[in-house]
């Protein structure tokens, strides 16, 4: 097919993954009250009535955005963990540097803040990303972690708080960079966040004779 052959000539198999797309690119840069359908058909390239033969409404197009664009790169972290053969203290800092690179290069920030900012008002959005992110980064972590103290590598505690100890100063780091961008000079480089929490964290996690 031509690179250059109108979007709207293509299979319509092809169309929910297009719609799907642009919906992605309106969300992160409008926010959710303030995204379009119009605007979001025009960018897949096709006729706004389109979008009803596939999405009955926002918010179904948003869990679809999620699941489509966002949860594969969870998969593919749970996936690239399980097939790690070390210890923890080498698979943390790894974990870090994907998820600060997953949140570098992607939409993930600008939606998560749109979720925070306008969830009280789309209760939804809220529920989708707890069950398709939020809860499955958690679990993700919590087995990982639960892994280490069986194998005597990590100090007894709660696995799910331990999870939050982890992933929490990145997150906070993330939102720092997309909600100050305008205002703070000097944002947070989440790569160097993440190389200086792991070892930091590790510190208190990890049991006297797997620090070395």
């Amino acid at each position: 097919m031509p690179e250059n052959e109108p979007k709207w000539r293509r299979r319509k198999e092809a169309r929910p993954a297009e719609i799907v797309d642009a919906a992605l690119c309106v969300f992160a840069e409008s926010g959710f009250a303030a995204a379009r359908l119009e605007d979001i058909a025009r960018r897949a390239g096709v006729a706004k009535s389109s979008l009803y033969l596939y999405f009955e409404t926002k918010e179904e197009l948003f869990r679809a955005v999620v699941r489509t664009a966002i949860s594969p790169n969870i998969g593919a972290i749970k996936t690239a963990a399980e097939a790690f053969d070390g210890p923890f203290k080498e698979l943390a800092p790894m974990l870090l540097h994907r998820a600060a690179l997953l949140m570098t290069s992607s939409y993930v920030p600008a939606v998560a803040k749109m979720v925070i900012g306008e969830s009280r008002n789309f209760p939804d959005l809220a529920r989708i990303w707890h069950d398709d992110v939020v809860s499955q980064v958690i679990a993700i972590l919590s087995n990982i972690i639960a892994c280490g103290q069986a194998r005597g590598e990590i100090k007894p505690g709660d696995p799910r708080l331990y999870a939050f100890s982890l992933v929490g100063p990145l997150l906070m780091g993330v939102l720092f960079r997309d909600v100050f961008a305008d205002i703070a000079p000097d944002p947070p480089d989440l790569h160097a966040l993440a190389a200086q929490h792991a070892r930091t964290v590790l510190g208190g996690l990890l049991l006297q004779t797997n620090r070395t």
